[in-house]
């Protein structure tokens, strides 16, 4: 990448999250209701405000060096989705991974930054850096001169055209705990099925709800004595998914073979609900931002042409 860096040639967008005290506050309108709510509860309300404190804090420090090297936009993370990023953007999150990998599916190779505001609080997998770090790192990644780790991104397309991109994981099935109908192929192999819903991995999103269901495989397997459950990790920018059955039940309509398994470029991975309603497809655990998925309707799951660009 080139350098020279200009400063009316880049913009930096910072995206913040509300605190947990900025959200009661929202919700009871003044800091004292939100207050005597926690402690009704017999919650310690001072840890809220330390969040609060803190977060404030390393949110106005990136803001502080930031502004000395580009202009700065300041967008809460409910905007992110219609927010239009420009190519020459740099963009900085100051939050939890989730908030890193919600914000990398909207971003079109814009490098990512993510910046871990409570070191004692969140592990930060995604949040490499901290807030006093950024007035070293910056300007090398606006002048381009900075190192990033691809992360693959999974993609779900309907045949109407809506599309969903996953950073971690997309989960298909229903929104309720009743159970999932739908019919799915894979390549060659097509059955039909009633589970709690399918989710399908990414190697970065691996260490999340995939990692739970194959924690319960391994326990099983160990206690009926079937012998290790070998597993074969994906590192983040493979160009492979992966793809687990919840709770297949097989039955004299349905079948449980397709239950695990690898998705490549090269292959085809579809679901066809046949629910008549509940039926929804969501990515990284946001259940409010869903595909609906009623009866009929095919979804199409493979990789993502994009990639996501963290700064490390």
């Amino acid at each position: 990448m080139g350098s020279g860096r200009n400063r009316d040639m880049h913009k930096v967008v910072l995206v913040t999250r509300k605190t947990r005290l900025a959200e009661l506050i929202c919700k009871y309108n003044t800091i004292e209701q939100a207050r005597f709510y926690i402690e009704h509860m017999g919650v310690d309300f001072s840890d809220y405000v330390e969040e609060d404190r803190i977060y404030s804090q390393a949110v106005s420090e990136v803001t502080r060096v930031a502004r000395q090297f580009a202009r700065v936009q300041i967008i809460d993370r409910s905007h992110v989705s219609n927010m239009i990023f420009g190519k020459q953007d740099v963009v900085i999150v100051v939050g939890q991974d989730g908030l890193v990998a919600n914000v990398m599916k909207y971003l079109e190779g814009q490098p990512l930054i993510g910046v871990n505001p409570d070191t004692k609080r969140w592990d930060g997998i995604l949040l490499p850096f901290e807030a006093g770090q950024l007035a070293r790192l910056l300007p090398g990644v606006l002048d381009g001169d900075y190192d990033v780790r691809e992360i693959t991104m999974a993609r779900a397309d309907t045949r109407d055209g809506q599309c969903m991109l996953a950073v971690n994981d997309l989960f298909i099935g229903c929104r309720t705990h009743t159970s999932a109908r739908y019919d799915v192929r894979w390549n060659q192999n097509m059955e039909h099925q009633s589970s709690s819903g399918i989710v399908i991995s990414t190697g970065l999103g691996a260490t999340g709800w995939y990692k739970s269901v194959m924690a319960q495989t391994r326990r099983m397997a160990e206690l009926l004595g079937l012998g290790p459950v070998r597993e074969y990790p994906l590192k983040w920018e493979d160009d492979q998914l992966t793809f687990v059955v919840r709770e297949p039940f097989p039955s004299r309509m349905t079948q449980a073979g397709i239950v695990y398994g690898r998705i490549g470029r090269q292959d085809q991975f579809c679901v066809i609900s046949q629910m008549a309603g509940n039926g929804v497809v969501f990515s990284d655990g946001m259940e409010e931002d869903t595909i609906e998925f009623p009866a009929g309707s095919e979804i199409r799951v493979g990789i993502a042409q994009q990639k996501g660009r963290l700064v490390v």
